[in-house]
């Protein structure tokens, strides 16, 4: 499994070669400051009444001594005639832009309070004076020095001839920008908005900017940290306010020694003069009186130039924009508006705070986040359903050079054992009988809704590689007059996308194995004094009945600690006999094979018997060692000969035998470096090549973890990446907290659709292949994944190449996803999943079928491979580059559209009767105009926020100090397997108000669902103190509880007695019985549990995927900074701020 490099080259590091002033013609570097003093002139404004200009439009600053013309591309000047009057200024007015005045804003109407309040923009307070260079006008140190570029000569200013004096100041009255939000209303407390305690110096950013021109300090920021700037000279200047409780403001200009870096929160570059305030997002600017005329004559109405303006106006219905601030201190998250940023279908800023029916239904096909499933192929007649099969583009390019121009990953989510939703049919199930499958001779292509029939229905031609294939006798049909079998519609390969095949003997290595479920169990101190026995044996007695495969079931146990314990459970025997063997170089059975691995119906009372001496078996026991290598070699001498699923539980570092580990993970002087990798893969190649074995032998392994210290998950969970199976981690396991967790998850891993001895191949049609795989399995040859025991929870990814460099002669691109397992019934079956997918020549169609959740599902397991191989760093950075690219590419191909100078405020000089098409194509890219949009397609309104979110996520934001190693390599292990649906809560979670809610929230409808809140931006000011909020990552479930929440409402949540706990973090969420608060919120947390609400994430009856615990949180109380970690919005220690890292990357999106 490998991943691609990354999809650009490397964003610019390190000083310039030159220290003097740039050659004549050179644009400066991006992110530092213009070359010359004075502003660039614009585009004149339309005129208002009598000539001037028209309310509440702020004009080009008037020029200073120092100010440099305007470059020669100015339109004539539209404003009054010289020499008029301008009208009086009121008493009392202050010129902007004049020496001692302040900047353009509102009058300070008292004390700001502190802190954003609720779902506000993190941003410089009202009134305050906007971080930044001086306003323009005003020279500079580093521009105080005559150059070349101030010796230019240049057209007049707008509106006056040369040597004219300044103009006019604004006139009385005329419309002055709004401030940031209101001032407190007189005699209210002061808004504190929670957060997390502050993070140290490296997270904070002076208030003031260094003077212009002095040098920077230190080294250039490293990704995932805020860049350390000393504190400024002033002795006046207020102290950095703590993490969450106001936001830091804009940092000062980078420069070159100053590069932001990706990830990194960004510096500001000099902003550029405003032309007013930004339209509201979505909405076109307004437009001179100048509707579109005639192609012009000349080199634009060449056929290149018009095509490229039709493909362009063509995508107009599908674009969105992002307006970016361009005026003074427009440099940050303050530089957008906070409620236009793209979130999650159902994340609502203020509004309604319910979830009706719009969020649910087919607009909520996986759940969370991520709305209707783009790309149209669920749309097409014979297709398998995105829940089984799922491209990340609705499209195929049809050549080499055009996938070189799509950046983001173009590939597939598979989860061929999905469960079905109650009320939709399940898979059907196909049996030819004597006259086996119907297959491609060639390329081993399944019979599928695609091929066609041809000379009346005794030849068939296959739609992966256009071979004809003869029709056997027993499958003959006539044909109707369209061309198709008469008897389709009553045959599922035929009409379904999905089907399953009962295999005939020829797809049988040897005959099927009974499924056979053997326990591993850890039995030092830890698991003996910590409860986790008893919930073993508790979970597994609750599930004997419902084990897969009735009658034909085998069950075994071994506990290992400094020795071997064997348990003999032979039906003939009235009690378990326990054997012990201290012999761990060499393990041996000491028993036959049939009385340690025995049918778990004939010996059902032994196994009770077994399970309910379990929990005291240990209970006196000290041993503090662990034998688990030998341990598993034990269990391969038992088990190899059936194959099945074993569930290992551990709960320290191997310490004895083969597979002895040692601490390597709490090594700081790793990260940051070329072996940091290392400690994120297997330190001893021992259980790799367990694993290889294993997979041979059909055995997969489950690993549960229980452990408050290092125990090297990365290397115990190398056993279930190669078998197929699954990691749980329970960091320091809590009975009280997590008994319930561990419960039902081994209950849902015991009874869950299991498909046993399988192996996986996707087939592509003729010029395509499959390039990587990305999952839990083991390569067996180029294409085949040996897949031991896959179940219904768990989901591959794969990318797609061309091997030809062009598709021609094709329309529709077909991709063949088949499973060989043996069910538990003992039946060797063919699960097979269908797509046809277009084949499609312009990019923009691309986009538009673009589906975000698998491409951001695709993206988060490239990053995660990539992570075995590479830094962290290097991660982030691939993940930003493709988006970067994406978007680039996106920009380039709508910049020649008329739509989009209307629609996308791009800031370029607009159509005219002369120019219908806008600026040509090398005058939209020309550096010095200002770009005040980041254009986006419908379908990757969310790009952005996801890519932001996965270089927080816990498998791969900041390093060391972040995130521990074992808490790390939990969060990639879990992220590797889940659906999409999932995939996307664990990156954008889920909060909700549960103290204040509507009616109708909390209650069940007449058909049992439940209806939830509306979710909430995830930023700190989204909390009240006064309030209670529940946080949903698909993990784990949060109920923080305010500071300032009142006592009654608190004691009607979680009960009296959790607020008189010493410790509520301890304490299980039990909702007191006399409640009707604390009931609507438990049917919250069963919904949230099950997806059984309007825009669930559809398990619906088929059990929970995960059960998440409900852990208790107190405003200030401990453990607070990890539930401050999933507020991917707020600027931290780690990485910016949405609004921040928006215009971070719309400024990498112009950069060439």
């Amino acid at each position: 499994m490998s991943s691609g490099a990354p999809g650009g080259p490397p964003y610019p590091r390190g000083p310039p070669a030159f220290a003097g002033p740039p050659p004549a013609g050179a644009r400066p570097p991006f992110g530092g400051p213009p070359p010359f003093a004075g502003p660039p002139a614009f585009a004149a404004p339309p005129a208002g009444p009598h000539g001037s200009a028209p309310p509440g439009f702020r004009g080009p600053t008037p020029p200073s001594a120092t100010s440099h013309p305007p470059p020669a591309f100015a339109q004539p000047p539209t404003g009054p005639p010289p020499g008029a009057q301008p009208p009086a200024a009121p008493a009392g007015f202050v010129p902007p832009n004049r020496p001692g005045a302040r900047p353009p804003g509102p009058p300070f109407a008292g004390a700001p309070p502190v802190g954003p309040p609720p779902g506000v923009a993190n941003g410089p307070l009202a009134g305050a004076p906007p971080p930044g260079p001086p306003p323009y006008g005003h020279p500079s140190p580093a521009a105080a020095a005559p150059s070349a570029f101030q010796q230019r000569p240049g057209p007049p200013p707008f509106g006056r001839p040369a040597g004219a004096p300044p103009g006019p100041p604004p006139v009385a009255g005329s419309a002055q920008p709004p401030p940031p939000f209101a001032a407190r209303p007189p005699g209210s407390a002061p808004f504190l908005p929670p957060g997390p305690p502050p993070m140290g110096a490296g997270a904070q950013i002076p208030a003031f900017p260094p003077p212009q021109g002095a040098p920077p300090t230190g080294p250039p920021p490293a990704y995932g940290s805020a860049p350390s700037v000393p504190p400024p000279p002033f002795s006046s200047a207020p102290a950095p306010p703590p993490y969450g409780s106001q936001p830091p403001p804009p940092g000062y200009p980078p420069t070159a020694q100053h590069s932001p870096q990706f990830g990194a929160p960004a510096s500001h570059p000099p902003p550029a003069p405003s032309f007013g305030a930004p339209p509201p997002f979505g909405a076109p600017p307004p437009q001179p009186p100048s509707p579109l005329g005639p192609p012009p004559t000349g080199a634009a109405a060449t056929p290149p130039a018009m095509a490229q303006a039709a493909a362009a106006q063509a995508l107009a219905e599908d674009l969105q924009s992002l307006a970016i601030g361009a005026g003074p201190g427009a440099g940050g998250a303050d530089a957008v508006d906070y409620s236009a940023l793209p979130r999650p279908a159902g994340v609502v800023v203020g509004g309604e705070d319910f979830a009706g029916g719009a969020d649910g239904g087919e607009e909520a096909l996986e759940g969370w986040g991520e709305g209707l499933v783009a790309g149209g192929l669920a749309e097409i007649e014979g297709n398998a359903h995105p829940r089984y099969f799922r491209m990340t583009c609705g499209a195929i390019p049809d050549s080499q050079s055009l996938r070189s121009r799509w950046h983001l990953p173009l590939g597939a989510v598979l989860q061929p054992l999905a469960p079905t939703p109650p009320g939709e049919e399940e898979v059907p199930v196909v049996n030819f009988g004597s006259s086996g499958i119907i297959r491609c001779r060639r390329c081993r292509t399944y019979v599928n809704p695609f091929v066609t029939f041809t000379d009346g229905g005794r030849r068939w031609r296959c739609n992966s590689c256009n071979l004809l294939n003869e029709v056997s006798h027993e499958y003959f049909c006539n044909l109707d007059s369209t061309g198709r079998r008469t008897d389709w519609h009553q045959r599922p390969e035929l009409s379904r996308g999905s089907v399953e095949f009962v295999a005939p003997v020829e797809y049988m290595v040897r005959p099927p194995m009974p499924p056979t479920f053997f326990f591993l169990i850890d039995a030092s101190v830890n698991n003996a004094r910590s409860g986790v026995l008893q919930v073993i044996s508790d979970a597994i007695r609750a599930c004997l009945d419902s084990l897969p495969g009735d009658s034909r079931t085998r069950i075994g146990f071994l506990l290992f600690d400094s020795s071997l314990h064997f348990v003999s459970l032979k039906a003939s025997l009235t009690q378990p006999h326990v054997l012990v063997s201290a012999d761990i170089d060499d393990p041996f059975l000491p028993l036959p094979e049939d009385e340690l691995l025995v049918n778990a119906h004939e010996s059902r009372h032994v196994v009770e018997a077994f399970l309910d001496a379990l929990p005291n078996l240990f209970a006196t026991s000290t041993n503090v060692e662990s034998a688990m290598g030998p341990a598993l070699k034990a269990m391969s001498l038992l088990v190899s000969q059936l194959g099945g699923k074993v569930l290992l539980f551990q709960s320290t570092m191997p310490s004895l035998g083969a597979g002895r580990l040692r601490l390597r993970g709490d090594d700081p002087r790793l990260y940051g470096t070329d072996r940091e990798h290392t400690v994120r893969c297997s330190e001893d190649a021992f259980y790799k090549s367990t694993a290889a074995e294993f997979s041979r032998a059909q055995i997969c392994v489950d690993t549960f973890v229980f452990s408050s210290k290092y125990c090297d998950l990365a290397s115990l969970g190398t056993l279930a990446r190669y078998t197929g199976g699954q990691v749980y981690h329970y960091s320091g396991f809590h009975l009280a907290n997590d008994g319930d967790k561990l419960r039902s998850q081994i209950v849902r891993n015991l009874t869950r659709e299991t498909a046993w001895e399988s192996v996986m191949r996707i087939r592509c049609s003729k010029g395509l292949k499959i390039a990587t795989f990305h999952g839990h399995f083991f390569i067996r040859s180029s294409d085949l994944l040996a897949i031991p025991a896959a179940d219904a929870d768990k989901g591959y990814a794969v990318q797609i190449s061309h091997e030809e460099a062009v598709l021609a002669n094709q329309t529709m691109a077909y991709l063949q996803c088949a499973l060989l397992y043996t069910s538990s019934c003992g039946e060797r079956r063919i699960r097979v999943h269908t797509l046809a997918v277009p084949i499609v020549r312009d990019m923009a169609e691309l986009y538009r079928r673009c589906d975000m959740g698998a491409t951001a599902t695709v993206l988060a397991k490239i990053a995660l491979d990539k992570s075995l191989t590479s830094r962290l760093e290097e991660c982030r950075q691939l993940i930003q580059n493709k988006t970067t690219l994406a978007l680039r590419e996106y920009r380039i191909l709508t910049a020649g559209s008329a739509a989009l100078s209307r629609t996308s405020g791009y800031g370029m000089p607009p159509p005219s009767p002369s120019n219908p098409y806008g600026p040509p194509q090398s005058h939209l890219h020309q550096p010095n105009l200002p770009q005040q949009r980041l254009v986006f397609p419908e379908s990757l309104r969310l790009l952005p926020l996801y890519t932001l979110a996965l270089c927080k996520s816990p498998a791969l934001r900041g390093g060391f100090q972040e995130m521990g190693a074992d808490a790390r390599a939990a969060a990639a292990f879990e992220l590797m397997v889940v659906s999409v649906g999932r995939t996307l809560r664990m990156l954008y979670p889920r909060l909700i108000r549960v103290d204040a809610m509507p009616a109708q929230c909390g209650v069940a409808d007449e058909s049992g669902i439940v209806t939830i809140p509306r979710a909430m931006p995830l930023a700190t000011s989204s909390l009240d103190p006064q309030g209670a909020f529940l946080l949903d990552d698909s993990t784990g479930l949060t109920l923080w509880l305010g500071g300032a929440l009142p006592a009654g409402t608190a004691a009607q949540i979680v009960g009296q007695d959790a607020l008189n706990a010493p410790d509520i973090n301890q304490v299980p969420f039990i909702p007191p019985p006399d409640s009707p608060l604390a009931a609507r919120i438990s049917a919250i947390v069963d919904a949230l549990r099950s997806g059984d609400f309007p825009g669930g994430n559809g398990s619906r009856g088929g059990g929970e995927v995960c059960h998440q615990a409900v852990q208790l949180l107190r405003q200030g109380g401990s453990g607070e900074l990890a539930f401050y970690h999933s507020f991917v919005e707020d600027r931290s220690a780690t990485g910016m701020g949405y609004g921040e890292f928006v215009v971070h990357l719309a400024r990498q999106v112009q950069v060439k």
